[in-house]
């Protein structure tokens, strides 16, 4: 495996590989990589030649207050699960090599004069509780999307508003990229692996698992016949609200092609919950069809 930090050594590495006739797939991650970002990786690796998987922080994504400085890093640990996984090429850049030209932050991190920004699917959910959030998922991954060219590109469904935003954003400017959502990974108690997790304490981490479940009583409810979503909605909070930890965000059941709420459920939804738990702000979310 090798390690670049340019982008014109990445470019210049995946373009021969594509001029050999080698697919490419691309994991985008921001590091401290878990289980979850493992399973992208060997799936990336069983469905093409060459796999590239992106360690990048990406300071555009955090809000004022939000954990930037404090989130966990690894690379040497980053570097041995890549490895391991398949992976070909690991793209550590620094924020200068993403984000070149002055600073607005003191010197801190590089000025981004160009954004994008996913209307529709970005607003609500995570976009309501996290403003801007989207758009620097939106702006880096639109930078990934046009270093790495022609790909497969690997997300997990565990971050579900984000892989829509992706999904859109590939389709509406055209970018050569089949994105390619994957089950959520979880462990074996049933939490959905996060790098946040390293968080929570012991009794943090016993209270996240009402997350599932009110999850599992939203989907029970539906099962059972339940159309209308403020029903389901309730379902959802009631069984977190058992937990004292845990501080319910939203718990929210929408259409999984638009994200919006049905004024009467039918077909393919995706039933979401994000809540804060100690230092930790967790997301979780499951598929069920009518």
């Amino acid at each position: 495996m090798r390690v670049v930090d340019r982008i014109a050594d990445l470019r210049k590495e995946l373009d021969a590989e594509r001029a050999a006739g080698r697919t490419v797939g691309l994991v985008p991650t921001m590091g401290y990589l878990h289980d979850g970002h493992v399973s992208l990786m060997q799936r990336a690796a069983a469905e093409g030649d060459v796999v590239v998987t992106t360690l990048f922080v990406n300071p555009l994504q955090f809000g004022a207050g939000e954990d930037l400085d404090a989130y966990p890093r690894d690379l040497d640990g980053d570097t041995d699960k890549a490895a391991t996984a398949g992976v070909a090429l690991l793209f550590a850049p620094p924020v200068e090599e993403m984000y070149p030209g002055p600073s607005p932050l003191g010197g801190k991190h590089s000025q981004v004069l160009t954004s994008v920004h996913v209307a529709g699917v970005s607003e609500g959910l995570c976009g309501a509780a996290r403003p801007g959030h989207f758009d620097g998922v939106a702006t880096v991954v639109a930078k990934l999307f046009a270093i790495a060219g022609p790909c497969r590109a690997y997300f997990g469904e565990k971050d579900f508003q984000q892989l829509a935003v992706i999904r859109r954003l590939a389709h509406d400017l055209s970018f050569p990229v089949e994105v390619v959502g994957c089950p959520i990974v979880r462990d074996a108690d049933g939490l959905a692996l996060s790098s946040r997790n390293v968080y929570l304490s012991a009794d943090e981490r016993r209270a996240a698992l009402v997350l599932p479940r009110a999850l599992d009583a939203g989907k029970a409810a539906i099962e059972g016949g339940e159309t209308d979503p403020e029903a389901v909605r309730r379902a959802m909070a009631a069984v977190v609200a058992t937990e004292p930890l845990v501080h319910l965000e939203y718990a929210e059941v929408v259409g999984a092609d638009d994200l919006r709420v049905p004024g009467r459920l039918a077909g393919d939804l995706r039933l979401l919950v994000a809540a804060r738990v100690g230092r930790a702000r967790l997301i979780d979310n499951t598929g069920v069809t009518i």
